[in-house]
């Protein structure tokens, strides 16, 4: 019967990150000791001013749908948490709140996108991006970047990239997977080479904004003639370890936000109310509430750097944000380790789980195929033990 599917999701490609945990699943369910860090999902308990926030919107009822754009008192947050944290006026008008940072790249992707137009996915890029742009009838345009430049797109590779059919950018900082932080400097010169193009568009997903270990958070849309083209999303679920809750947003031009909304009544209408009372806790709370949580991914990953450096083939850089690291293992690709041939991130990845049991994910689905990503949002005696095994493998 498979036949009867559609071409759309036939051609669509598995998330390699859920596809890894599943399979990770598998293996513990056949009695095997699986150390994860395949998931980018912070290993910490929400905060327990959020839980009282939840646990009150119960009590007090909210239990209808709620509108499709997200509760008008949330959206007031998030403006007054766009005013704050990022120096950014986005009026409620502009803000769509959805049930979670994916609905609200997937709501842009088919406001902004018709079929054939080219989106440009700096490489390596959030797995998902490419097959959302392609479910919008998009053409992703993959520019590839290398460890040796911090994963980096350079203004003269984005000035290469662009051609007639070019009509948005999507890009994430700090990155998934590569932990990498655009600075001011790095983004005013995107921002150069876009301003000679206007008919573009910006994504800039700052789902990981607070976590970040060189300082300030900036966002493009407050760069100088950007504000109008940029569609800034973010969410809960990293900074606030809320991934459950599904609650991601947006701040744009007051058309797209429209657009945004007139899509998402069609397909799953306001998301949930617990989760939207709840984030008005979070997002009201100064961001002091959740250091705690970002100096121990700091900390993790300065021992996690240490420990890989460690090992023979293993080419590292340092991540500026997010809990990844995205080590070059182009080095294994060739070589035979016990019994088993490498040619390639997959075959790395693959190998990993089988024989040191440690789930990662192959770079391949991020664009960059010499790398894989290691979450380190485990504890330090997990990622400790995960770098022994991987040690002992190679």
């Amino acid at each position: 019967m498979s036949n009867h599917l559609s071409d759309r999701i036939k051609n669509m490609s598995t998330s390699a990150t859920l596809a890894m945990a599943a399979k990770a699943r598998e293996l513990r369910n056949q009695g095997k000791d699986i150390i994860g860090l395949s998931l980018g999902e912070p290993d910490f308990n929400i905060p327990d001013f959020i839980k009282d926030a939840a646990k009150q919107a119960i009590d007090d009822n909210y239990s209808s749908y709620s509108p499709v754009d997200g509760y008008a008192d949330l959206k007031q947050a998030i403006s007054n948490k766009f005013k704050r944290d990022n120096n950014l006026d986005y009026g409620v008008q502009q803000i769509v709140v959805s049930t979670g940072a994916k609905q609200s790249l997937a709501n842009v992707a088919m406001v902004m996108i018709n079929k054939g137009d080219e989106v440009i996915l700096p490489a390596p890029f959030w797995v998902s991006y490419s097959d959302i742009v392609k479910i919008a009838e998009g053409i992703p345009v993959q520019v590839p970047t290398s460890i040796d430049t911090d994963f980096k797109m350079t203004p003269e590779q984005l000035e290469k990239a662009i051609t007639p059919k070019t009509k948005m950018l999507w890009f994430s900082s700090p990155c998934n997977p590569s932990g990498s932080v655009y600075s001011r400097a790095e983004l005013e010169g995107l921002a150069k080479v876009l301003q000679k193009h206007p008919d573009i568009y910006v994504v800039s997903d700052e789902i990981y904004e607070h976590i970040n270990f060189v300082g300030g958070h900036v966002s493009i849309a407050g760069i100088e003639g950007m504000y109008e083209r940029t569609i800034t999303v973010n969410g809960v679920s990293k900074a606030f370890a809320m991934t459950g809750w599904r609650i991601g947003y947006i701040g744009a031009a007051e058309w797209i936000a429209k657009g945004c909304t007139k899509f998402q009544g069609q397909v799953t209408s306001g998301a949930n109310a617990i989760g939207q009372r709840a984030t008005i806790a979070a997002l009201e709370a100064p961001v002091s509430k959740i250091k705690h949580m970002i100096d121990e991914f700091h900390q993790r990953r300065d021992m996690l750097l240490e420990l890989l450096g460690e090992i023979d083939g293993f080419k590292l850089n340092v991540p500026e944000g997010a809990f990844y690291v995205f080590p070059d293992i182009s080095s294994f690709f060739g070589k035979t380790l016990n019994g088993t041939t490498i040619g390639n991130a997959s075959d790395f990845a693959l190998y990993l789980l089988e024989n040191a049991n440690v789930a990662t994910v192959t770079g391949e689905a991020f664009g960059n195929p010499n790398c894989i990503r290691i979450s380190y949002a485990a504890s330090e005696k997990e990622l400790r033990e995960a770098v022994a095994r991987i040690k002992s493998v190679v």
